[in-house]
């Protein structure tokens, strides 16, 4: 039987807590990373969020750690070709992957982007879940279907994160659901839960923190 994929309902208040605390200390840009040689020992516990180009990445970011400039938003796809690790507390990295679904990148900056990503992904011991960002008012797109299908190949569990919740009416949002959920369940790494955000009005964002504070 196929998981049902819920929203991810608001935790109790101690995991509430814990995430709040998680994120009311220290967050801080460590470095880009553009080759495996230059990854950060693998000595914290590390979430990684994906999602194509404009889908919310880095406003995201910025909501959890409310620190409204760390992560740096780019409106041209692909420009951000480096992994972008940030320290949150004292014992956890964040980790910024670029955007795909690179409109204006040459394609020998794909390859080689793409064989970054794939090392990064098989590789990396600490790594306890990627959050897949699809944003709420389009679906899931072919190209996130290749970044959940090498989340697959990687044994990398990952969890839909659902972006600019807020901009989508509510006929449209069971559609975008239905399809999301349908899409999800052909993933073994898919996560059985959905979280919905909206990083603007703030919705989901504590619910998120503490899942991230939860992973041990």
């Amino acid at each position: 039987m196929n998981l049902p994929f819920p929203i991810a309902e608001e935790p109790d208040q101690e995991a509430l807590e814990k995430g709040r605390l998680l994120f009311a200390g220290e967050t801080e840009f460590l470095k880009g990373v553009v080759a495996m040689s230059g990854l950060p020992a693998p000595d914290r516990i590390e979430v990684c969020f994906a999602g194509r180009s404009n889908v919310g990445k880095s406003t995201l970011i910025n909501a959890l750690t409310g620190r409204r400039g760390l992560a740096r938003a780019s409106n041209t796809p692909g420009r951000t070709q480096e992994i972008n690790f940030f320290t949150a507390g004292e014992n956890h990295y964040l980790v910024d992957l670029p955007g795909y679904g690179f409109a204006n990148a040459p394609v020998a900056v794909v390859e080689k982007w793409q064989t970054l990503l794939k090392q990064y992904l098989s590789g990396r011991p600490s790594l306890r879940r990627a959050f897949v960002l699809i944003d709420a008012r389009h679906g899931v797109k072919p190209v996130d279907e290749e970044i959940m299908t090498l989340l697959d190949q990687s044994a990398v569990t990952f969890q839909c994160v659902l972006t600019k919740a807020d901009k989508v009416k509510e006929k449209d949002r069971v559609r975008v659901l239905k399809q999301v959920r349908e899409r999800l369940s052909k993933h073994p790494a898919a996560f059985p839960e959905i979280v919905l955000t909206s990083s603007e009005k703030g919705d989901g964002i504590p619910t998120l923190r503490a899942i991230i504070a939860s992973l041990v």
